[in-house]
């Protein structure tokens, strides 16, 4: 499945969702795209629901389809809650991570990071994004890759998730725990997306 490489704040309205977490995308036009997303306001069937719910938590973390449900299914073989473990498990991506510290602005961005072969991963360069990260785990820029866009995204940063550190004399972050469900965005019912793949 190719990537999406449309208007973000298109796919933000169409699900009625900040996916940067930002707000940004719904600030000026709190509705669906088109001439007549203002107006389309119908009934959504249980799976329409369960559906965009699961499109909202897609779409956030920039993952296709096939990668999404195998991150699901890894979810369920561990211990606790499953769509708690899948949330957790999505956020333990290195792009997400890369992201979290604050070494791109966008999760798109820290992405790009990772595939340009910026980042390392415990002194080791990783340059696949959905590489997952284990507590313990140090993320950095690779030495000698001086990046004005890093530079600018850590200055742009004012708060930063409890479960990931960052070292400014080293130019490095730390994943220090899988996060709590208190952590992650309170808007997303993951029960939803649980749900729809459990249907029938």
């Amino acid at each position: 499945m190719s990537r999406y490489t449309g208007s973000s704040y298109r796919r933000a309205r169409r699900v009625g969702f900040s996916i940067s977490e930002t707000s940004k995308e719904l600030a000026k036009k709190p509705y669906g795209p088109g001439q007549h997303g203002n107006k389309r306001a119908k009934k959504q069937s249980n799976y329409g629901v369960q559906l965009a719910e699961k499109q909202k938590v897609r779409f956030m973390y920039g993952i296709n389809e096939k990668q999404f449900k195998k991150i699901f299914a890894d979810a369920a073989k561990m211990k606790g809650v499953h769509g708690e473990n899948f949330l957790a498990l999505l956020e333990s991506r290195l792009d997400n991570l890369v992201y979290r510290i604050g070494f791109a602005t966008t999760r798109n961005g820290a992405r790009q990071l990772v595939n340009h072969g910026h980042i390392t991963v415990n002194g080791k360069k990783v340059d696949i994004p959905s590489y997952r990260c284990v507590p313990g785990d140090v993320i950095a820029i690779k030495e000698g890759h001086d990046l004005k866009v890093v530079k600018d995204s850590l200055e742009a940063l004012h708060n930063r998730v409890e479960f990931v550190t960052f070292d400014e004399a080293k130019m490095t972050g730390t994943f220090v725990r899988m996060p709590a469900r208190s952590e992650l965005n309170a808007e997303i019912n993951e029960s939803l997306v649980v749900e729809f793949y459990n249907r029938g």
